[in-house]
């Protein structure tokens, strides 16, 4: 029997896909929000597409909060857009 992939919800578009296509938003322990790129740090996570797009939706909606349950400074979001912008994800 084929082991079953685990699949997430992007908080931008609303998609179901395969984990390890999307990109985890964590809330650390500490209270950080970070871009999680290997999806294996501790805390409390979102997924999204690695495109700007679901990310913006994802902002607008204030779907992170929401999910991490905390509030999410302008500058945190500016952050995540820059690093995703950034590099190629092959998470």
């Amino acid at each position: 029997m084929p082991k079953k992939l685990p699949v997430r919800m992007c908080a931008g578009c609303s998609e179901h896909k395969p984990k390890k296509e999307l990109v985890r938003v964590v809330r650390t322990p500490q209270g950080e929000i970070l871009l999680d790129l290997t999806g294996k740090r501790s805390g409390r996570g979102v997924y999204v597409c690695p495109n700007l797009e679901c990310l913006k939706k994802a902002r607008k909606a204030k779907r992170l909060e929401r999910a991490l349950d905390c509030q999410i400074p302008e500058e945190v979001y500016d952050r995540l857009e820059e690093e995703m912008q950034d590099g190629p994800h092959d998470g």
